[in-house]
């Protein structure tokens, strides 16, 4: 059997009163004809990345709704995920060839996976391109139960083709497929049905509740950042596509301006991204002797509290990326009402409202000026961190999130 990830029961009545009588009483009604279902989620790692902490707080819900809803991961060596994440990153554009080899690893991986799978479900829904193939094994067997959701939290609209080819074929087994937007399709497919929900926070979870400001200081200390000054934060993996060292370059240009300014660079290092650590020591050696650049992570103990802490603590939240399916970390900044500069591209393009609650940039120069405006107008930083928190309220919370896989889920024949 696939390896089940433990999650913590919630319920949904609290939510009643960030989201609202209507939300929540509409979500019990939509969750009534499904009462009973067997739901289960497959992907690649119980930690690290937005997917793993979506699905802490997803599944537990769909459980209190009434749904009989699992969480399980596939498994494999090293090897496979330094193949999948070269897929992945192919997948986003850069050009690295999916070749004989990769191909075979993957295969050979994911069908032991497969051959792990039991149990009879009414909704399978599969998380990115590293199970992706599961189904077709299945299928094979003649195991295959239920509707089969392929759930794509990256944008694919410059994939290279040979790895887009390689998975189109897995894709369209599949019932239904989920995107982030309608732009990430790199070629129509041809399953069943197609939806378009972009990724959540859960407002109630301990990373999006707002600490103390004592917290907030004994947590700084304890990293060695100082309170008093000006702080710059991104929360990302340690990832080409998030740009790190432009992240640096531009907290270099802002200096020049603000001596006082810091960088904060906080990452989760996943089991299923073994590139993490090449960037990680890349940036390492980037950031030189300089003090006020902090590289941390959950490997120095920096868990939901901390990350919350240094949003908290920031002056401007970035998120520089070059790619992005959705931004949860521009999600979880703007939710504690921070004015977030961030990379325009992908599925922030979905969040960030140029110029009226936050700003969006393609450059290091124009991402450290936008910077550099903030911190110099307190009201500013003010007024959109408020925009900010509004549209996060209107469209991005874990609730919008779990009535749209219910209405998914009821529109599957």
């Amino acid at each position: 059997m696939l390896r089940e990830v433990p999650v913590n029961p919630k319920s949904i009545e609290p939510y009643r009163e960030v989201a609202g009588d209507v939300v929540i009483d509409g979500l019990k009604e939509a969750a009534e004809n499904l009462r009973g279902a067997r739901v289960l989620h497959i992907n690649s790692t119980a930690y690290g990345g937005g997917v793993a902490e979506i699905l802490y707080n997803l599944v537990p819900l769909m459980r209190d709704l009434g749904l009989a809803a699992e969480w399980r991961v596939i498994e494999g060596d090293q090897e496979f995920f330094e193949v999948t994440k070269f897929m992945h990153n192919s997948l986003q554009g850069m050009e690295i060839p999916t070749t004989a080899p990769m191909r075979e690893k993957y295969l050979q991986v994911v069908e032991e996976n497969a051959s792990r799978f039991e149990g009879d479900y009414d909704f399978v829904v599969v998380h990115d391109p590293q199970p992706c193939a599961i189904l077709s094994f299945l299928e094979e067997r003649r195991l295959r139960k239920g509707r089969w959701v392929w759930r794509c939290h990256i944008d694919t609209t410059v994939a290279q083709e040979d790895a887009w080819e390689f998975l189109l074929p897995f894709i369209n087994l599949y019932d239904a497929a989920v995107f982030t937007k309608e732009d990430y399709i790199k070629t129509p497919l041809k399953v069943g049905r197609l939806a378009f929900i972009p990724p959540s926070i859960d407002p109630l979870s301990p990373k999006n509740q707002i600490p103390s400001e004592r917290t907030v200081r004994e947590i700084m200390a304890e990293y060695g950042v100082d309170r008093e000054r000006p702080l710059l934060v991104q929360v990302s993996r340690f990832d080409p596509w998030k740009d790190p060292l432009g992240v640096v370059d531009a907290y270099r240009m802002v200096k020049e301006g603000f001596p006082g300014v810091q960088l904060a660079f906080l990452a989760s290092m996943a089991s299923d991204d073994p590139e993490g650590w090449h960037y990680y020591e890349l940036m390492n050696r980037y950031r030189g002797d300089d003090p006020d650049i902090h590289l941390l992570s959950n490997l120095q103990g920096v868990g939901n509290l901390e990350v919350s802490s240094f949003q908290a603590a920031a002056s401007v939240v970035l998120q520089k990326s070059l790619r992005e399916g959705f931004g949860l970390t521009v999600t979880e900044a703007m939710w504690k009402r921070k004015p977030v500069v961030a990379g325009g591209v992908g599925g922030i393009l979905l969040q960030i409202d140029d110029g009226i609650n936050g700003f969006l940039v393609d450059s290091v120069k124009q991402c450290a000026e936008r910077v550099k405006g903030l911190l110099a107008d307190p009201g500013l930083r003010e007024e959109i961190g408020a925009r900010a928190h509004r549209k996060v309220l209107e469209r991005f919370l874990i609730t919008r999130h779990l009535r749209d896989y219910l209405d998914l889920f009821s529109s599957l024949p």
